[in-house]
């Protein structure tokens, strides 16, 4: 095998995160325009607008998100089995919540009925808010531990619900998922749209970008003094056969802030979470920022990693048995599945990469409200 396991493992740890942080850059800013779409356009044409802005880009940019589904089913299938199962619920109103999107973009104007574009205006904007504020929350939950645990046999046992993921902690990481995505759609359509949809959307990443930063601060707070993370006692090795009942794990307060001290390096993900949003706030302007809009992406990508480098190296740990938290050194596939869907990925990726940037070139420039009322509405 040219690469070790271990590196094997780390690798897909961190293509798992980038893609993650990549589905939550590009298609964020669609959850979030679709998200403030009542609110920054008040006529039916500002609303055709605001909608143009995206419509161009959503579903390529949904390849993100089977990606990100892909990769946990085939190089951390216990990751994928135990998240699926305990999450299944809350993944349910999600997948409703996204198909409302393609449904609302179809159906909303084949009708001239002020009611029934309503309707699809505010279905749309359920599904932007819905899986935002979901996605946050399942990330918030597993800072905190998931319950489930294995039996000798590694059958899976799962002992929680979906109101037991709306906890304190679970709904704060849920509202910084909504302001954060809220301030990246808000950017978006700040640099897309013109007039008066311009002019609010830049109003909402001020705000948007300041609860943000807010927001994330009082959760890092909670997590360092308020929260007992998971750490792992005694020796472990990477390289062995995936058994997440063959370590010891131990919780404290505090623990999930330790790999910052180990590598001082890792802060700048938490640092990039709270400037990124802070200077979006401050860098937009009634047209449109695109140094707002970059800064918002890089306040995204920085929340994002923060969590996965404060868990690290867990995936998703486990509140009741502590012992089968998973690991990325005990809940993988094999070496060589891994290694082949690396060169998979290596093939692949650019193509995903040279598309998404073909369409964002072919598609740049404004979409101007005089030419939206122009063509008029009418599928």
């Amino acid at each position: 095998m040219p690469l070790d396991y271990d590196v094997l493992r780390f690798i897909w740890w961190a293509l798992l995160g980038v893609l993650l942080i990549g589905f939550a850059i590009l298609d964020g800013y669609d959850l979030g325009a679709a998200m403030l779409l009542p609110f920054v356009a008040r006529t039916d044409a500002e609303r055709r607008q605001a909608r143009e802005t995206v419509e161009p880009h959503w579903e390529g940019h949904q390849v993100w998100l089977i990606l990100g589904g892909g990769a946990a089913f085939a190089a951390w299938p216990l990751l994928y089995a135990v998240s699926f199962s305990g999450f299944y619920i809350a993944m349910l109103l999600v997948l409703v919540a996204l198909i409302l999107r393609p449904v609302g973009f179809t159906y909303r104007d084949k009708l001239e009925s002020a009611g029934w574009r309503g309707f699809w205006d505010w279905a749309l904007a359920i599904g932007g808010f819905v899986p935002s504020l979901v996605f946050g929350v399942a990330f918030g939950n597993l800072l905190l531990g998931v319950p489930f645990g294995f039996d000798a046999e590694m059958r899976l046992s799962y002992t929680g619900s979906f109101l037991g993921l709306l906890n304190p902690f679970g709904v704060l990481a849920g509202l910084v998922s909504v302001a954060m995505l809220a301030m990246h759609g808000g950017a978006w359509l700040a640099v897309k749209a013109d007039g008066m949809v311009a002019e609010r959307a830049a109003r909402v990443v001020r705000l948007a970008g300041s609860a943000t930063t807010v927001l994330f601060a009082l959760a890092g707070i909670w997590i360092a003094f308020g929260i007992e993370g998971y750490t792992l006692s005694g020796a472990m090795s990477h390289v062995g056969p995936s058994n997440p009942l063959a370590k010891s794990v131990t919780r404290e307060t505090g623990a999930w802030m330790r790999n910052y001290g180990v590598h001082a390096g890792l802060t700048a993900a938490p640092v990039l979470g709270i400037a990124g949003p802070l200077l979006a706030a401050v860098l937009t302007r009634p047209r449109g920022s695109v140094g707002a809009l970059i800064a918002s992406g890089l306040g995204v990508a920085g929340i994002i990693a923060t969590a996965g480098v404060s868990l690290f190296p867990f995936l998703l740990p486990s509140s009741t048995h502590p012992e089968a938290s998973l690991t990325v050194w005990d809940a993988s596939s094999s070496a060589l599945t891994l290694f082949i869907m690396l060169i998979v990925v290596l093939v692949f990726l650019p193509v995903v990469l040279i598309y998404t940037g073909a369409v964002m070139r072919l598609m740049r420039g404004r979409v101007h409200l005089v030419d939206v009322e122009r063509r008029g509405s009418r599928y």
